[in-house]
């Protein structure tokens, strides 16, 4: 496996943002992996990781399917499926791939798996290319 680039400044996947999640993604075949814990101070009912966190992992690991492929993209559109809870102290893995790619479209697939295999939450989304202006910028935070 290697490790898919990072931002370094990133909510999730930076190193040097002292608030992130710090959450290292690698390639696995064709898919983006990655494995992280749900951490209580990240709770919205008592006890459950917040549908928003789930939401920001699961446009991260598409994301980063799209960004293994050495292309850089960001998010237009994105569609949520919640499960089953997502209790705190859980250990989740984050599974994403990019279903089709049309010109500058990448059509994507996302899942956050729990510790027995079951899926607990799964997206689809939809990643722009960046223009040409846009990617020189996106370079600008890479590591």
């Amino acid at each position: 496996m290697t490790e898919i680039i990072k931002y370094s400044g990133c909510f999730v996947c930076g190193d040097k943002n002292p608030d992130g999640l710090r959450i290292r993604f690698f390639t696995a075949g064709d898919e983006a992996v990655a494995e992280c814990m749900a951490d209580a101070k990240f709770q919205g009912f008592k006890g459950i990781y917040h549908g928003g966190l789930v939401s920001t992992l699961l446009d991260e690991i598409m994301a980063k399917a799209v960004l293994a492929r050495r292309r850089y993209a960001m998010t237009v559109e994105m569609s949520v499926r919640f499960r089953m809870a997502i209790m705190v102290g859980q250990k989740l893995r984050l599974v994403g791939r990019v279903t089709r790619e049309r010109g500058r479209v990448f059509e994507t697939e996302g899942e956050i798996i729990g510790a027995k295999g079951e899926i607990l939450a799964s997206a689809t989304g939809k990643y722009l290319e960046a223009s040409h202006s846009m990617r020189e910028a996106l370079l600008e935070s890479l590591e």
